[in-house]
């Protein structure tokens, strides 16, 4: 197979396993520990996919599928090492997770791709030359970032006197759950410029160096989740729960599909802007047609969601589901198996 077919079959079938992995659980338990546990997942495979190109030295002789197979388990070990002390560090340890520690998992998702990629690992990248050290100092300094921003910016003010509010939880500056929204929206912003091949930055090889490349993007990606969020949320009045699960998590999916599992081939013979223009509007439409989708499969495969508040179980199951389990389900196949066995690739 080659691309798009490739990318469409292999997308087709981490779905059909996904949703399949999904229907094991209740809501209750897919929405608590077991999200939690694969959001611990995708920082790893982050740094395993980014930093280490999924090829680090101690998997690079290994054949397929057995390179996928070892670098799925040291992902999987380390979520299984992350998940309980993060539940202790802003959870107080309380299981199931509630919504504060599950958040703090969420952010630090955005955060671990702004270090690996917009930053491009700096400044780890000078402090060793061992690929595996680097690796691992992205993802130290990515929950190091998240902790700092979660205590700044967070505040869960709104849940004191529910079973969900934890004393510990930080009193930053805005409501919880608006800043999981615009962090989250920055993460989409940030798959923007790489639709677009980083254009018209790439114009100025000035700023094509760390750390300015990464200080521009970030204004870049900081004043996008503004002014989305902003016409979204403030001007148009919509939900913020209803905005992130119906603009910004589609958008980022589609997005994972048009670089990652079609590897940008749609319309690799267009220049930029045009090309990007063009990805944009592919990863919209894909985006909006699955997440509709998976919405239209929810009530088969966990039984019926409210809705909207206060429980916003829908929301919650389908960003879930497409980037909690689809996602890193995408990349283990696409990444970490070379989309083995559809493609003979070693």
């Amino acid at each position: 197979m080659i691309q798009p077919v490739l990318g469409v079959v292999a997308s087709v079938v981490a779905m059909a396993v996904s949703l399949g992995f999904v229907s094991l659980f209740d809501f209750g338990t897919f929405a608590g520990p077991v999200t939690f546990f694969t959001l611990c997942v995708i920082p790893m495979q982050v740094v395993v996919a980014v930093i280490w190109g999924a090829n680090p030295p101690f998997a690079a002789r290994l054949r397929q599928p057995a390179k996928g197979a070892v670098l799925t388990l040291v992902c999987l070990a380390a979520a299984a090492l992350l998940s309980p002390l993060l539940l202790a560090l802003v959870g107080e340890g309380v299981a199931p997770p509630g919504p504060i520690p599950s958040h703090y998992a969420i952010i630090a998702v955005p955060l671990t791709f702004w270090a690996a990629i917009v930053m491009g690992g700096w400044p780890s990248n000078s402090l060793t030359t061992s690929t595996v050290i680097h690796g691992l100092l992205v993802l130290a300094s990515a929950y190091l970032v998240t902790f700092i921003l979660f205590r700044l910016f967070f505040n869960y003010g709104f849940l004191q006197g529910s079973q969900a509010y934890l004393a510990s939880a930080p009193a930053g500056i805005f409501n919880g759950v608006l800043a999981l929204v615009f962090i989250v929206t920055a993460l989409a912003v940030m798959f923007l410029v790489v639709l677009f091949d980083l254009w018209p930055l790439t114009t100025a090889p000035a700023l094509m160096r760390q750390p300015v490349l990464g200080l521009v993007w970030t204004v870049i990606v900081v004043a996008g989740a503004y002014m989305a969020t902003a016409i979204g949320i403030q001007a148009m009045g919509v939900d913020p729960m209803v905005f992130l699960t119906r603009v910004t998590v589609p958008f980022i999916f589609g997005t994972i599909i048009v670089l990652n599992m079609l590897q940008n081939s749609l319309f690799a013979t267009l220049a930029q802007p045009s090309k990007g223009m063009a990805n944009t509007a592919a990863a919209v439409l894909i985006g909006q047609l699955l997440a509709n989708g998976y919405g239209r499969l929810a009530p088969f495969v966990t039984g019926v969601l409210l809705s909207g508040g206060p429980g916003y179980e829908y929301e919650i199951w389908l960003a879930s589901a497409l980037l909690s389990v689809t996602f890193p389900v995408l990349i283990f196949l696409a990444a970490f198996f070379d989309y083995w066995p559809f493609s003979k690739k070693t």
